[in-house]
């Protein structure tokens, strides 16, 4: 009986302090959660970064969303894209909207030899924010062998997804050293952060991004840059083939609306509120569970696209 006591005394210790950390913990992530979504970094990019921002694939979707907001702050931009047309009619519109400067570049980023004209177009100017959006998709789910035109589809995935977020950084990383500001968005995708069967070669440039941000954020933060990997779930785009904006698919205006307060936050961030919550909850499932759902998922969706185009 005696030696019971202290074994009771040790574990109600043992008790309250475990509950003691929990509440801590759960105290703090919901402080940090209402840091960032609630009040968030709107003052945090603009200008006093730098005059001129740099959007890679900026005639649609969740680039054309960060050209304007980046205007909206005071922000010159460059929008760079394939549609020398689309580039020209969004210009126009961010001009006359926000009273800014732009200047565009045509160039395919499924090319190799580009960069060299985009440095041109570039020299001169006081970058303080890069967003390197521009991305490919497979047209739909497939098995890798199975892909149309496999070899150029690799080719391009790469080169796109890849290739420019590498070539793109290195163009405007060296000046932002030197003045010890500036902000690299790089956007992946939540595919990027747990394996997507039949969606392969996407999901792993993905990754990619996700892994280089990371470590380039760890570099260079201490010369005053912040790279931020933006992982968004699905959003409402021409990429994603989503029409109707919803509660969990947000359209890219919302989504980047929410997405720029994190920026000097977050450097690792899903964007939204509930696309947060929604990895949350992925992160505490095994792995093995979330392929298997991707797998499934995608399997009927391919199932009903070659069904309707009549290609199986």
């Amino acid at each position: 009986m005696e030696t019971a006591l202290p074994a009771a005394g040790f574990l109600y210790w043992v008790g309250a302090g475990t509950v003691a950390y929990l509440a801590l913990r759960i105290s703090y992530s919901l402080f940090w959660a209402l840091r960032v979504w609630g009040v968030g970094n709107e003052a945090w990019v603009g200008p006093g970064l730098g005059e001129w921002a740099v959007v890679t694939g900026s005639t649609d979707g969740i680039g054309k969303s960060y050209a304007e907001q980046l205007a909206k702050r005071g922000m010159n931009v460059v929008l760079i894209s394939r549609s020398q047309d689309k580039l020209n009619q969004v210009s126009n519109e961010i001009k006359e909207k926000f009273k800014v400067e732009t200047r565009t570049i045509a160039v395919d980023f499924a090319s190799e030899d580009i960069y060299n004209k985009i440095e041109t177009g570039l020299a001169g100017l006081e970058i303080g924010v890069l967003v390197n959006n521009v991305g490919m998709s497979y047209e739909y789910p497939e098995y890798f062998l199975d892909i149309p035109d496999l070899d150029n589809t690799i080719k391009k995935l790469i080169n796109i997804n890849v290739l420019s977020v590498c070539k793109m950084t290195r163009l405007v990383l060296p000046r932002m050293v030197e003045r010890s500001k500036g902000a690299i968005l790089n956007i992946s995708s939540a595919s990027g952060t747990f394996p997507v069967p039949l969606l392969t070669i996407y999901s792993a440039t993905k990754a990619f991004v996700d892994f280089f941000s990371q470590c380039l954020h760890e570099e260079y933060r201490s010369k005053g840059i912040f790279v931020q990997s933006v992982l968004p779930y699905y959003v409402a785009t021409k990429l994603a083939k989503i029409r109707k904006p919803t509660f969990d698919k947000p359209s890219s205006e919302t989504f980047v609306k929410s997405a720029i307060k994190t920026v000097g936050l977050q450097s690792r961030t899903n964007g939204y509120l509930v696309h947060s919550l929604m990895g949350t909850i992925h992160s505490m499932l095994p792995s093995w569970v979330f392929v298997k759902i991707s797998m499934d998922v995608n399997k009927s969706v391919r199932a009903r696209y070659l069904k309707k185009y009549k290609k199986n």
